[in-house]
């Protein structure tokens, strides 16, 4: 969750502040309809939305005032545990480079909403093999872990070294796709889908 993590980092908050601060500015956000203010001629909506978390923060620190989990306060599903597990180990990020680290865990956030919906696209057409493959040999170049050759592959899942490469290929296509989805849901308009589109994936569409 880049929101979260960036309020642990750039604004020294503890976890639990954290956790209180990113679900009360998601509230407070659609409550306000904050979003509606974002005016895509001004700045990126990953841009957009840091200005207003450093707002909301900023009130929240003046007045003292800590939103309190449950009592009947809307909540937004968020897997804090997930994103402090990624932030744990993590050496220090300093002040100037606060940008380029949320401007990477966007990127990342986005291609990890695209991968799940790459494994609900495949298994609800009954390709889990062409995921298996994916993730073997994709994200292991992703994560700079061993992957296995295509013959590895195509042994031990009984298929052809063939039908591996042509599973990649489909797969490959089928994220690709994902993640323009996803960044057609991110952005506001054909200018900013098309800059992030170049940016995350270097293509011009």
């Amino acid at each position: 969750m880049p929101l979260y993590k960036y309020i642990r980092i750039k604004w020294s908050k503890p976890a639990e502040d954290a956790r209180d601060l990113t679900q009360g500015f998601f509230t407070e956000a659609i409550e306000k309809n904050f979003f509606a203010r974002y005016d895509p001629e001004r700045a990126r909506f990953r841009t957009f939305i840091r200005a207003c978390v450093d707002g909301f923060i900023a009130n929240q620190d003046k007045a003292a005032h800590r939103i309190k989990r449950g009592g009947g306060v809307m909540t937004v599903a968020i897997d804090f545990e997930e994103a402090e597990a990624q932030l744990h180990g993590r050496s220090f990020v300093a002040p100037n480079d606060i940008e380029d680290f949320f401007e990477k865990e966007w990127t990342r956030s986005v291609f990890g909403l695209a991968l799940d919906s790459l494994r609900h696209r495949l298994t609800e057409a009954g390709k889990t093999t062409y995921y298996e493959i994916f993730q073997s040999i994709v994200l292991a170049e992703d994560e700079g872990s061993g992957k296995p050759s295509y013959r590895e592959l195509a042994e031990k899942l009984s298929i052809s070294v063939s039908d591996v490469t042509n599973s990649l290929a489909l797969a490959r296509r089928e994220f690709r796709s994902c993640v323009l989805a996803k960044l057609r849901e991110l952005t506001a308009s054909e200018e900013e889908y098309q800059r992030e589109a170049r940016a995350l994936l270097g293509v011009t569409l």
